[in-house]
């Protein structure tokens, strides 16, 4: 299920047009570093197209690509918890599509409707926990070159 289902499709009807009052339409050109590391997170995105690498930077190396995203994914997870700063950075790949959120407006609804916030952070949560799963896969491979997934099954 993506995260445009997720996360607009499982809103009342009303709640997601609360939500998406706090939206508007956005095309990004292919190239477009979209947020870096460190900087205020104020923005959140939903991608309808595209596609979307999030980075680190790695000291005297270029940023590693740590996952790349598609349409329906959530773009952004560092708005939602103080201290309000992206973990990661993010380039467009390729032109992008997307509703983009004010992050501290969509808090703001978060907390005077909890059924909004719940589904809100719900969606958020399930997001950083597949990505941290992805994350450990990839690095788990990296680290083990060679060695098949069903070797290391003990592992998870």
């Amino acid at each position: 299920m993506t995260t445009t289902r997720t996360l607009l499709n499982e809103l009342a009807p009303e709640a997601r047009d609360r939500l998406l009052e706090h939206s508007r339409r956005v095309q990004l050109p292919a190239g477009t570093r979209i947020f870096r590391e460190r900087q205020h997170a104020d923005s959140f995105w939903i991608l309808e197209s595209g596609r979307v690498e999030l980075d680190m930077h790695v000291p005297g190396h270029r940023n590693a690509v740590v996952d790349t995203l598609v349409g329906g994914a959530l773009l952004g997870c560092s708005w939602i918890m103080p201290p309000y700063h992206w973990h990661l950075g993010a380039t467009a790949v390729t032109e992008v599509r997307a509703l983009e959120f004010d992050a501290a407006a969509v808090r703001e609804l978060c907390m005077r409707d909890p059924s909004v916030g719940e589904a809100v952070f719900a969606c958020v949560a399930a997001t950083m926990a597949r990505r941290l799963l992805s994350t450990r896969d990839r690095l788990r491979d990296d680290l083990t070159p060679g060695v098949g997934a069903e070797s290391l099954a003990y592992a998870r």
